[in-house]
């Protein structure tokens, strides 16, 4: 069954739960099914757009949510275990520690518009305990700004999507492929330096799943200021600290 059959059959409860699993994780054309429930929408007038969108929005940020919760609880368990195999080393996990740290919230914003993202990030946000009231102002942003742009303008574009929804298809794919292939090149240029920055930042080895009890993914053990207290990992947050350990009710 296609996309639009989905729609046509199931509406809002197909939109609902397309884009709620696709941004959970599992790689599913939520997008897609926003878009086409919208021009749908817009040509036979069976579905109210404002459902529509807030069906959208909803089903992302319960998706994100529940996706970060996920990353929190076993995401990084995961990597420390299985990393290796889908080429995600000690230093590859460091990196992503230390970028959601410092561009989480845009990273978790703007990646409700780039396919790989939306399904990714906010599984990585809370496998890298991304502070989870930060995580949450940018993902409701995110999920509302998304569904709102994609929703109203396939509704207006009404018919004339869905005369030319495959050749709309291709182009956006096209275009999709190459802000993939740059934002890989880009990335692999930059590697060496992150790698660098992050083993500054988080010196020592990765910290055992059961060891892990501060948000950085290195021992305690391992950095210790010159007074021997234990160092958090650098706060560049403006003086309010990095998140506590998981589960703290101070740090979420």
């Amino acid at each position: 069954m296609s996309i639009h059959e989905l729609v046509g059959t199931y509406g809002y409860l197909a939109v609902f739960v397309l884009v709620a699993v696709e941004s959970l994780g599992v790689p599913l054309p939520g997008e897609t099914a926003l878009i086409a429930a919208a021009t749908y929408a817009g040509h036979t007038h069976k579905l109210s757009i404002f459902l529509i969108f807030a069906v959208g929005a909803a089903a992302a940020i319960v998706g994100d949510t529940t996706g970060y919760w996920i990353g929190d609880k076993g995401g990084y368990r995961l990597l420390y275990r299985y990393g290796r195999y889908v080429r995600l080393d000690e230093s590859k996990i460091k990196v992503a520690h230390y970028f959601f740290e410092r561009h989480g919230g845009p990273v978790v914003f703007f990646g409700r518009f780039v396919s790989i993202l939306r399904t990714y990030a906010a599984f990585l946000a809370g496998t890298t305990r991304m502070r989870y009231r930060r995580f949450l102002a940018f993902n409701v942003a995110g999920g509302i700004v998304w569904a709102g742009l994609y929703s109203f303008l396939a509704y207006y574009a009404g018919s004339f999507l869905s005369k030319v929804s495959t050749p709309f298809e291709i182009v956006f794919a096209s275009l999709a492929v190459v802000v993939i292939v740059i934002g890989i090149v880009v990335l692999r240029r930059q590697m060496s330096t992150l790698v660098e920055r992050a083993e500054a930042a988080y010196p020592g080895p990765l910290a055992r799943p059961d060891e892990r009890g501060v948000c950085a993914p290195t021992r305690t053990a391992d950095r210790t200021s010159a007074e021997g207290q234990p160092e958090g990992p650098p706060d560049d947050s403006g003086g309010h600290g990095s998140e506590g350990p998981p589960g703290d009710p101070s740090s979420r």
